[in-house]
């Protein structure tokens, strides 16, 4: 049975300085779109899944090239709300060796911040749907978007959807009066599918890795599996609704070199898949969005929970040697490298 896939947020105009020049060392910007919903509906679309992407746009040639860009992914765009005055942008600089990337947002007064209810039918827009995904990006942006996303969420709660959550928490959004746990919270009461870091976990809904030390460093191989496992109880105990929850395990050495893995956790198993050793990153945008495609991916079509998770890190590690805020690979490049790490298993 085919699945049906809808993704509710913002699409941005992605503005980068070239390979790893500073944005004020160059004349010339790349232009092309990005966002987390928008970056998984367009990986899960190019692995055949049917797949919506709903958002509100302005109605001028920037929109209209940003919706002829989402068709040519493969993703449905009937539901996108044309109104407002503008698409947010937002700016990327690439780090190298010691210096982090850097991301300078112009989003305020967006279509998407300024859209109201009414816009959104989504009895229609979720009929024949089987999975809706969001992630904690899109509640940040305004209290009304926080309004939508709730209200989305609930919908696809009673209608049945399977619905899932990356948590993505942005501080540099986080403006309009709420504090992150208190609208996340409320939110996640309603998700089956949990995603997220060690970070997002204690930002984005308050929930610490152990009773004394809130900010726990998870970034730097401060952390042991043992930690993860205690951290994912802890989620199943905070939200008795989630029936899986993934962590994904990013160890940074510098801008350009990373260790990256992701654990699973069922309510009874956990399970830790592969960890890949990634040098001469080209781009790192859009791998936590590549990560959750392939979790939605393996989940929806009936994958064994441990096969699902070696896909999504798998799928995630590509996208780190692809540039762009979208991960432009086929189930078969991911099956490859899947595979590739099964026989060196073997053979070592």
């Amino acid at each position: 049975m085919s699945t049906r896939v809808v993704t509710f947020g913002e699409i941005m105009l992605r503005l980068k300085s070239p390979g790893a020049t500073r944005l004020l060392q160059t004349d010339t910007l790349e232009a092309t779109f990005g966002g987390a919903e928008a970056n998984v509906a367009s990986s899960l679309a190019l692995f055949g899944v049917d797949t919506s992407f709903v958002t509100a746009l302005p109605n001028n040639a920037i929109g209209d090239a940003c919706i002829q860009f989402l068709m040519g992914k493969g993703v449905d765009t009937r539901f996108i709300h044309r109104g407002g005055n503008r698409m947010g942008i937002y700016y990327l600089e690439s780090g190298a060796n010691q210096r982090p990337l850097n991301v300078i947002y112009d989003r305020s007064n967006s279509s998407i911040a300024a859209a109201v209810q009414d816009v959104f039918d989504w009895k229609q827009i979720f009929e024949g749907a089987d999975w809706f995904h969001i992630t904690g990006i899109t509640p940040a942006i305004s209290e009304s978007a926080a309004e939508l996303s709730l209200t989305a969420v609930k919908a696809a709660h009673e209608i049945g959807l399977t619905v899932s959550c990356d948590y993505n928490y942005r501080s540099k959004l986080w403006s309009y009066g709420k504090s992150a746990p208190e609208v996340m919270r409320q939110l996640v009461n309603y998700v089956d599918i949990g995603i997220g870091n060690v970070e997002n976990c204690q930002r984005a809904l308050g929930i610490s890795l152990d009773n004394d030390g809130w900010e726990t460093d998870g970034l730097h191989g401060a952390l042991h599996v043992d930690d993860y496992e205690t951290l994912a109880n802890k989620m199943f105990a905070n939200f008795p609704n989630l029936k899986v929850q993934a962590l994904t395990m990013r160890q940074i050495f510098d801008a350009n070199h990373h260790k990256w893995s992701a654990c699973l956790y069922n309510g009874s198993d956990f399970m830790v898949g592969k960890r890949y050793d990634i040098s001469n990153i080209v781009d790192r945008v859009g791998s936590g969005d590549a990560f959750a495609a392939g979790l939605i991916y393996g989940i929806s079509t009936g994958m064994e929970e441990k096969d699902t998770l070696e896909f999504a890190i798998a799928a995630s590690c590509l996208k780190h040697s692809i540039s762009g805020d979208m991960n432009l690979v086929t189930i078969d490049e991911v099956m490859r490298l899947v595979r590739e790490d099964e026989t060196s298993q073997k053979e070592g």
